[in-house]
């Protein structure tokens, strides 16, 4: 676990930012954290259910009103429609014992029919790239969002639905977040690094929404020996669905490596987890080709 402390940028409704302000540095860490492995569970990339390969697995949230874990998968809907699962994980403090799907449900469009997968996809419809879901408080609805579908001309989104996956609403973005008109221009999100993790605060009053990567007109992605420009974590108020400011998180710089040939290689933030009444759980997450992953995980001040 790290120490450190968010930028604070300004309200986020009036328009496109450039700039971020520092917080006055954090107090230093006075205890380490301490973490220790329960177990874990591998499956293989064929692995299906209902006849169907469950693809990579990107957010998973608890509901304790029917003790079942909830699931998203993010394969952009290459295997099937864009779907979440569910699941029941036994586990206690000897360790993790087992981890079971039980349910596919799919995830409705606005329109009332399941996302098409990507080779039938509907005009006007966006194909999803699925990455966070978390279960709203006192409902019986979700939230989970997409990174886009920018080859089509469609931008993140942040989309409510019932937990049969049925779509309810849309939550408005910032306009710093959407998806500007001049798709190759130098301001708004990048291919790929929007919307990534979701948080509900403590209280249940807050919800978290963190993007991936900085925007562009925000500063550069990591680097070797450069960390990244700021990304933007979102804060909303569950009752009204609407954003109400925004925090700025600096993403380090790529992992050290020997390599000489130009590198297929990214870092942002993958996801977050409310960690008392002022403090997120911020998990960045790098892949560099030839060294593989790196994860690492912080506490800041919100």
């Amino acid at each position: 676990a790290g120490c450190g402390h968010p930028l604070q940028l300004p309200e986020p409704d009036t328009g496109p930012k450039t700039s971020a302000h520092a917080l006055p540095p954090a107090s230093p860490c006075t205890a380490q954290a301490s973490f220790r492995l329960l177990g874990e569970t591998r499956w293989g990339l064929d692995v299906q259910f209902a006849g169907v390969p469950v693809g990579g697995l990107s957010s998973i949230d608890y509901s304790a009103a029917d003790d079942r874990y909830y699931l998203v998968s993010d394969d952009r809907s290459a295997h099937d429609s864009a779907r979440f699962y569910t699941a029941r994980i036994h586990y206690d403090a000897a360790g993790l014992h087992s981890v079971q799907l039980d349910d596919a449900r799919y995830l409705g469009a606005p329109d009332g029919q399941p996302y098409a997968p990507k080779r039938a996809a509907r005009a006007g419809i966006a194909v999803p790239d699925p990455e966070a879901l978390r279960l709203l408080p006192g409902s019986q609805r979700l939230v989970w969002s997409s990174e886009g579908d920018f080859a089509r001309g469609f931008g993140p989104e942040l989309n409510e639905a019932a937990l049969d996956g049925r779509w309810q609403q849309a939550w408005p973005l910032p306009p710093q977040l959407q998806l500007p008109a001049n798709k190759s221009g130098s301001a708004g999100p990048r291919n790929n690094m929007t919307l990534e993790g979701i948080a509900i605060s403590d209280d249940q009053k807050s919800l978290w929404l963190t993007m991936e990567g900085a925007l562009k007109q925000d500063g550069p992605l990591p680097a070797r020996g450069q960390a990244g420009g700021p990304l933007r974590i979102t804060q909303y108020d569950i009752a009204t669905r609407q954003p109400q400011r925004q925090i700025a998180y600096v993403p380090d710089a790529l992992p050290v490596d020997n390599l000489t040939l130009p590198l297929v290689a990214v870092n942002g933030v993958s996801e977050i987890l409310a960690d008392g009444p002022e403090h997120l759980l911020v998990l960045e997450r790098s892949y560099v080709l030839g060294a593989g992953f790196s994860v690492r995980l912080y506490r800041i001040a919100t």
